[in-house]
């Protein structure tokens, strides 16, 4: 965690609402991913925060990257770009993945001449791929469970098991190689069967798209879904590497390789909020504060991604429960009713820690309200 004095120096230098990511922590969630699961390749999930700094951090430090939409690739491609053609088209095809399985007709025009590996899921991806992208290749996503994840994804995407070799099938004769399959257990998935399950599940999907005679099928994307320590229930990361190792290990050959769409768990511990108190009230016995930040700004996660941020003090003394609002207009801008905070003044400071995941990745102008100003430390 950065240190107290440290955020109320760079509050004071910069002014608030202010979101701080400190790059160091960004490289050691990087070496802690490559020391447990050091057989599986990380992509960073560039959606969980697209800051194109944390992008080059990443990107310098030996990262791969997860991309879900156009703007999201040319984010990555901007370290890129000036590399031999070569180089350049290796990275893509080696360290870039469009994993989003429904992509716009000009979406795919505009990959197709990067050829990069992008995942489908449907016949009719297919159909599209084949007349507005023929040189990419393709990943098959699998529909798996998401039993107890924090946000999930299998209501949306994802093909039924029972066909999914014939999906493969379909695009080996549109002339598109399948090189594997994919899979998303859910996003914050604390609950580790889900990808004991889904491994299993693409184990045999790749034993019968072989015994039909699809044989160039080399990878396996596990996804994303890796938890954040945002409260002491989470399990850490090398409990869940023990798991995976060991089913990778057992079900699959050594000719498929792994890999994985950590965004969360990169990069949620290496921001900090900060907010100041501009209003203070009581309402139905309650102490009340008024913060410059929100739901529609950093705390959007409360809202889009189900998640609590504590909401911490500066100031020490007795405390009591107190609802916390964010600065615009409607009654929708509730960060929590329930945090403990001592007694604060006007222009008091608080923060919340692990906030670098989907928060100001989704910061809006509502009301007249910009997003956060950023602040960046060990660059």
């Amino acid at each position: 965690m950065i240190n107290k004095t440290l955020l109320k120096k760079l509050a004071k230098e910069h002014g608030t609402p202010l979101f701080v990511i400190d790059h160091d922590q960004l490289r050691k969630n990087l070496a802690e991913f490559n020391r447990w699961l050091p057989k599986v390749q990380p992509y960073y999930a560039v959606k969980a925060n697209s800051n194109p700094e944390i992008i080059r951090t990443l990107y310098r430090a030996g990262a791969s990257f997860d991309v879900a939409s156009f703007p999201e690739f040319m984010l990555v491609h901007e370290n890129i770009k000036d590399l031999p053609e070569k180089e350049r088209q290796d990275f893509i095809w080696d360290k870039i993945i469009y994993s989003h399985p429904i992509k716009a007709n000009d979406t795919l025009q505009a990959l197709d001449q990067y050829k990069p590996l992008v995942t489908y899921d449907n016949y009719e991806e297919i159909k599209k791929v084949k007349k507005h992208a023929p040189n990419v290749g393709m990943l098959l996503r699998l529909r798996v469970p998401n039993t107890g994840a924090m946000v999930e994804l299998s209501s949306k995407f994802g093909a039924e098991p029972g066909e999914a070799v014939d999906l493969i099938e379909a695009s080996e004769k549109a002339g598109i190689t399948v090189e594997g399959l994919s899979f998303h257990v859910g996003s914050q998935t604390t609950n580790f069967q889900n990808y004991v399950q889904a491994l299993e599940l693409a184990a045999g999907i790749f034993k019968e798209a072989r015994l039909r005679g699809f044989t160039k099928m080399n990878q396996l994307d596990i996804g994303g879904g890796f938890p954040a320590p945002y409260d002491a229930n989470v399990l850490p990361l090398k409990e869940l590497a023990k798991i995976l190792n060991h089913e990778i290990a057992r079900l699959f050959p050594k000719d498929v390789a792994i890999i994985a769409e950590p965004g969360r768990y990169m990069v949620a511990t290496a921001c900090t909020s900060i907010a100041e108190v501009i209003g203070k009230g009581h309402r139905d016995g309650k102490r009340c504060y008024y913060i410059n930040d929100g739901i529609y700004h950093t705390y959007s996660g409360v809202l889009f991604d189900h998640c609590h941020y504590p909401i911490r003090s500066f100031k020490k003394g007795p405390t009591e429960i107190c609802s916390v609002f964010g600065p615009t207009c409607d009654a929708l801008d509730t960060i929590s009713m329930a945090e403990e905070l001592p007694e604060l003044n006007l222009g008091d400071l608080v923060y919340s820690e692990n906030m670098g995941a989907y928060t100001h990745a989704s910061s809006t102008y509502f009301n007249g309200f910009p997003p956060a100003k950023v602040a960046h430390l060990n660059l």
